[in-house]
């Protein structure tokens, strides 16, 4: 009990010390140039210390749940030796997870708003909800796609440097014909397909399956898969934009 009131408590001290840097900046530029009092100030103090809170507890959970059952799966289903059933795991993981994401849900959403208002879609909410589903589940299918030929490459011991330039080549090639209103949003989907929910399930699969295989660095072959899942999306993120 002891331990774990600990970890929470040291958990919540990180929290307030990483949103410090964001606090302070607001704060010098809010009263030192625009020299402006705060207003609303309860009701702001009230959302940092949510946002501190939830947080902290979000963090918590993953180092107590979800980073460790990442770690667990991928090593037993690499003892079993079942290579159907890893990339099954590894590609239901990547996709899980990014429908997920609360930033590519905003995101999406967003996008949706912009592209009716824009005249690309009907301004209606069933072409608004049916544009960021599709948008979604593009991202979601490309970073399963991105975390099993990731996974693949562990088991392989592939070399990621010719992944990695080999996909942004086709980054560079998409975005000569990809149409201009969708290139933005594709590069920025690269960004918000990679965060707090997707990470570190992501990172644990690789560091676990790294750690299980005979010859393979958890250092050198278990990380890389957050490079795949930012790369991908970038790709079909285009397409869809060609597409529709």
């Amino acid at each position: 009990m002891n331990e774990s009131l600990s970890g929470f408590l040291h958990t919540l001290l990180s929290s307030l010390r990483d949103l410090a840097p964001i606090i302070l900046v607001i704060g010098f530029f809010q009263l030192a140039i625009l020299q402006q009092p705060i207003q609303n100030l309860p009701e702001i103090a009230a959302g940092l210390f949510l946002v501190v809170l939830g947080l902290t507890f979000f963090i918590y959970g993953l180092e107590m749940g979800l980073f460790p059952i990442g770690e667990a799966m991928a090593e037993a289903l690499a003892r079993k030796g079942s290579l159907p059933w890893l990339v099954t795991f590894s590609f239901l993981l990547g996709f899980g997870t990014t429908i997920a994401e609360p930033a590519l849900i905003l995101v999406s959403s967003e996008a949706a708003k912009v592209a009716a208002a824009g005249g690309m879609i009907s301004d209606t909410l069933q072409d608004r909800e049916s544009y960021a589903n599709g948008l979604r589940f593009t991202v979601a299918f490309s970073v399963g796609l991105a975390i099993l030929v990731g996974v693949i490459r562990i088991l392989k011991g592939w070399p990621i440097q010719y992944l990695i330039i080999g996909g942004y080549i086709g980054v560079v090639v998409m975005t000569l014909f990809a149409p201009d209103e969708i290139i933005g949003l594709a590069y920025d989907a690269g960004g918000v397909t990679t965060s707090t929910v997707t990470v570190p399930l992501v990172t644990a699969l690789g560091v676990g399956l790294a750690s299980s295989i005979r010859g393979r660095n958890p250092m050198t072959d278990g990380f890389g898969l957050i490079a795949f899942a930012s790369l991908t999306p970038m790709i079909f993120v285009m397409a869809y934009g060609i597409i529709i």
